[in-house]
């Protein structure tokens, strides 16, 4: 105890420092002299019993302090003590004169005497309520010290522990005592320990408690990394005075543990949020494998890469991985990967990660660069994590950057399509059991998107083989017009729709335009546009009239709409499928048929839109066609208008794509279609560019098809037609009329398979026709004979006997010609054969079996 000395003349005063226990007890004296009165009374006295000297010297102490209802007894207590007894013993008081406080006091009374020898007594006073306190208060303090579930330090101000209580000593070792003098350096690392002492040191001088300091050690005997959560305040005496600092630490071990695992959990709920936000977005197989690394790096890792089979990239049906197959070569070796996509976080890493090289224990391999195929070894762990399709870890090799790998196959619908592999660099933690399975659940979902893309790229390939196959191959051609057309699916994702168009090329060199739109848009709309596709053509190919044509593809498509047999029967049970299949089949359409002979022509329309005539110097016409009711509702005949069509108009069909958008009203699209066709003596395709950039299109909501015909009628001097009476000699006539049309165009190669197959179709015209015979010569890209008559009954080929002196002509026309036929006219029908133009090679002869065959 350190002790402070004041000298005041001849006496010393001693004084205890500041914080002595007696600043916490209250203690007093006083004495009674011989005649049992007081006759001393200190400054304490007074303070404890709120009596002033003044007030209690010269009186009885008893009727002073004493309850009037004790006084007897102590009255007999002071003559006792005045005969020479000593006496302790408690006594209650009353502080003060009259009623007030009571309280509670411990009185020492010991004998004196006077110097004449006179008795009296000193009396000693302790106030029990202040000793009770204390002792209330230490038993606290010992019973939170003592019992306390967490580790207590006090150090003192020279950051020694002064103080360690039970728990403490059970985790650092030893007991209570032994750790008394020590500092933070006998228990932690120095970093660690520089940390708490820098605590302390501010605690100690400033007074701000510190709370929650996170402290990292090892136990002595527990080599396990735990953690302290440290709570520090500055402790003060009663007076004031600074004692040192109080240290409570709390074992947070599994907290911080549980935290870390949570934080985890979270990183990888974000990490998989961020996956199925960002992989897949694109039906496209490299682009997934690069989003793949996207989300991977550096979130998870620090280097990654992607390799696929290389029959997955060129189209093969069952990659090599199927069915839990090794997917092993010829060599000994995997099957062929590419390397698809590579990601790096590490500025200064290396270009590739492992992938089988020396950790695997296959010296030699290298690691592939992005767009290479290679070859796992056989004897690798990549290799072996694909034939097993199960996760593999590569350890990194001595003095290499990467810590180590993660060799996950790539599985979709039981299927191995690849191989990822994700890295972790020095410095990072290594890959634990949530990391295996997190990167087995990336792979997974990158699988599912990637194989997902090689199904579409297969499907895609599919549709537009299919849509290509249903439009006319290249730019089609046709006799007296100049064809310009434009195809735009409304459906981006498979590039099919249900729009279509068709230039058909018919007899006598006439031309068949049609535009239609089938009501449903991809793959669906497209296959019944190809079968109504087929029916018009079939249809076109029997050269009926454009109503006709449109009235039997309208039974048609009721016919491909309607379910049959097993589907009638089950009907009821099937009605939504087969409305909705119905509503397939039901499509609108215009059919036009052009003679450039005539320039006429003739127009049939079931509820599509009318067609657009821009005749030169005149304004835009939208041709009164009418309408009709769309194919497949059936009940309603169609109507059909013949338009004469003069030398360089632009006559244009389209559907309903093209002017009507969701923002766009119909009545706004024509006039801006209109308005895009006033400049119509542009080129053709010109023209439909012109149209489709000025047009808000809108292009994605529907399919558009626009096909546009400049008339270039054939010229006078292309046509011979003769009227022949109906006599035999006509079939002379004919001949010669036929002879001198061919030498006037220089196509005398032609002359005497003309003249023959001439002769025969007049012939037949006179024996089982009607009326007069009318002959008529087309010269364009082929030459066409036509013979037309009065008759009603359609010519057909057939196998003459041996005795037969007739029945050959029409094998003949078959045989010598490139086609023939005949059609149906308002008055009659009209047979017909068309023939090459000469190109300066010989024509080729019949041979004996083909001329045999006749016979």
């Amino acid at each position: 105890m350190s002790e402070t000395a004041e000298t005041a003349g001849d006496v010393v005063w001693q004084s205890n420092p500041p914080g002595s226990i007696y600043d916490y007890i209250k203690m007093a004296s006083f004495s009674i002299g011989p005649d049992g009165l007081v006759d001393q009374w200190s400054e304490r006295a007074a303070e404890l019993f709120g009596i002033g000297a003044h007030q209690v010297r010269g009186r009885d102490p008893v009727e002073v302090l004493i309850p009037p209802e004790l006084r007897p007894r102590y009255h007999r207590r002071v003559k006792e003590i005045l005969d020479g007894k000593e006496w302790t013993g408690l006594v209650p008081f009353q502080a003060g004169e009259g009623p007030g406080q009571q309280g509670l006091a411990e009185i020492y009374v010991m004998p004196s005497e006077t110097e004449r020898g006179e008795r009296g007594a000193l009396c000693l006073v302790v106030d029990v309520r202040a000793l009770q306190r204390i002792e209330t208060d230490l038993a606290s303090a010992q019973a939170i010290f003592g019992q306390s579930p967490f580790g207590f330090l006090l150090f003192g101000d020279d950051l020694r522990v002064r103080r360690a209580n039970q728990r403490f000593a059970r985790v650092f070792g030893g007991e209570v005592g032994d750790h008394r003098g020590r500092t933070v350096y006998d228990y932690l690392s120095r970093p660690e320990a520089d940390r708490l002492t820098g605590a302390l040191k501010r605690v100690l001088a400033t007074g701000d408690s510190v709370s929650g300091l996170q402290i990292v050690g090892t136990a002595p005997e527990d080599q396990e990394r735990r953690h302290w959560s440290v709570n520090l305040y500055r402790v003060h005496s009663g007076s004031g005075r600074t004692i040192g600092v109080a240290g409570v630490g709390t074992d947070v071990t599994r907290r911080h543990n549980a935290a870390r695992e949570a934080a985890s959990a979270r990183r990888d709920l974000a990490l998989l949020n961020e996956a199925s936000a960002r992989i897949g977005n694109s039906l496209d197989l490299e682009t997934t494998a690069r989003e793949l690394l996207g989300v991977a790096v550096p979130g998870f890792c620090d280097l990654a890469s992607v390799d696929l089979y290389q029959s997955l990239l060129t189209g093969d049906e069952t990659p090599p991985g199927r069915g839990g197959s090794s997917g092993a070569e010829s060599g000994g070796g995997s099957a062929r990967l590419r390397r698809v996509a590579f990601a790096s976080a590490v500025s200064d890493g290396p270009l590739s990660v492992p992938g089988g090289d020396g950790a695997d224990g296959t010296d030699g391999y290298a690691a592939p660069d992005v767009g290479a195929v290679h070859r796992f070894p056989f004897s690798s762990v990549s290799a072996s994590a694909l034939r097993t399709a199960r996760v593999q870890a590569i350890p990194g090799e001595p003095g290499s950057l990467v810590r180590s790998t993660l060799a996950v196959p790539m599985v979709a619908h039981d299927t191995v399509i690849g191989l990822a592999q994700f890295s972790r660099t020095k410095g990072s933690e290594p890959f634990g059991d949530q990391d295996r399975a997190l990167a087995v659940e990336l792979a997974a979902r990158a699988a599912v998107c990637i194989d997902n893309a090689r199904l579409y790229r297969r499907e895609h390939e599919r549709a537009l083989i299919l849509q290509r196959s249903l439009l006319p191959p290249g730019d089609p051609e046709a006799a007296g017009l100049d064809i310009a057309c434009r195809y735009l699916p409304g459906n981006t994702a498979t590039e099919v729709g249900g729009d279509w168009f068709d230039v058909i090329e018919l007899p006598g060199h006439r031309t068949a335009l049609v535009v239609g739109d089938v009501m449903g848009r991809g793959l669906r709309a497209a296959v019944a546009m190809g079968e109504l596709r087929t029916a018009v053509r079939t249809l076109a190919l029997l050269d009926l009239e454009p109503a006709e044509v449109l009235s039997a593809l309208d039974e048609i498509a009721r016919g491909l709409g309607t379910p049959s047999g097993a589907q009638q029967a089950s009907r009821v049970a099937h009605k939504s499928r087969d409305a909705e299949l119905s509503e397939v089949y039901l499509a609108t359409c215009v059919y036009a048929v052009y003679d450039p002979v005539t320039r006429r022509c003739v127009f049939a329309n079931a509820g599509h839109l009318p067609p657009v005539l821009v005749e030169p110097d005149e304004e835009v016409l939208m041709l009164d066609v009418p309408p009709g009711m769309p194919l497949g509702v059936g009940g309603e005949p169609f109507e059909q208008v013949e338009v004469d069509v003069a030398e360089g108009a632009l006559l244009a069909l389209y559907t309903d794509g093209l002017v009507e958008s969701r923002d766009q009203p119909l009545d706004e699209g024509l006039s801006a279609f209109r308005a895009a066709l006033a400049h119509a003596a542009r080129p053709l395709e010109d023209v439909c560019d012109h149209v489709l950039t000025t047009l808000d299109t809108r292009h994605g909501e529907d399919d558009i098809a626009l096909l546009m015909a400049r008339i270039q009628g054939l010229p006078a001097e292309a046509v011979g037609d003769w009227n022949l009476p109906r006599e035999p000699r006509s079939v002379g006539r004919a001949r010669e009329l036929a002879r001198a049309q061919l030498t006037a165009w220089d196509l005398e190669p032609l002359v005497d398979t003309v003249e023959l197959l001439v002769s025969e179709l007049v012939t037949n015209a006179l024996r089982y026709g009607e009326g007069e015979i009318r002959l008529r010569l087309l010269r364009d890209r082929t030459l066409v004979c036509e013979v037309w008559d009065g008759g009603l009954v359609q010519p057909r080929r057939r196998r003459a006997r041996d005795t037969d002196e007739g029945g050959r002509g029409l094998q003949l026309v078959g045989l010598l010609s490139a086609a023939w036929g005949s059609r149906r006219t308002p008055r009659g029908k009209t047979v017909w054969f068309e023939l090459p133009l000469p190109d300066g090679s010989p024509a080729p002869e019949p041979s004996v079996e083909q001329l045999l065959s006749m016979f």
